[in-house]
């Protein structure tokens, strides 16, 4: 897993900008609760799942030369905080490669992170206040 820092600041009702690195997306929820500018939380743990699956497929099969043309991932939340994630194998693939990629697919990192027990721990921060020690007071 990656040692970025992902960082969010507060954009207009609850859009806010996540920096990664050198990269910046937008999260938001729709209308009326926010502006719809960018996907929910959600859709982004979502988008992290399924990126990390259709890589992990794709990286296994180049590496064993395996004649996979394609892969798409499709992932979806259903009832009782279920996910359910489709994974179409594209190429000349016989049945033991279909099933160690498809075996690979429910490996991928994020995968594995989020169906074991994770702790994630809050620590409240103090954000450094401005030093005015060697401003003079306004006079009026």
């Amino acid at each position: 897993m990656s040692t970025r820092i992902v960082s969010v600041g507060e954009g207009r009702l609850l859009a806010r900008s996540v920096a990664i690195g050198p990269h910046t997306v937008t999260a938001d929820e729709p209308e009326p609760l926010g502006a719809d500018t960018g996907p929910t939380p959600g859709e982004l743990l979502l988008a992290a799942l399924g990126s990390c699956t259709s890589m992990a497929v794709r990286a296994f099969a180049d590496r064993h030369d395996m004649p996979l043309e394609r892969v798409d991932v499709a992932v979806r939340f259903v009832g009782g905080g279920n996910i359910v994630k489709n994974v179409g194998l594209t190429g000349d693939l016989d049945a033991a490669q279909r099933e160690r990629l498809m075996g690979v697919a429910g490996r991928c990192p994020v995968h594995r992170l989020l169906t074991k027990e994770v702790s994630i721990v809050t620590v409240p921060t103090l954000l450094a206040e401005p030093d005015t020690s060697s401003v003079l007071p306004l006079t009026q």
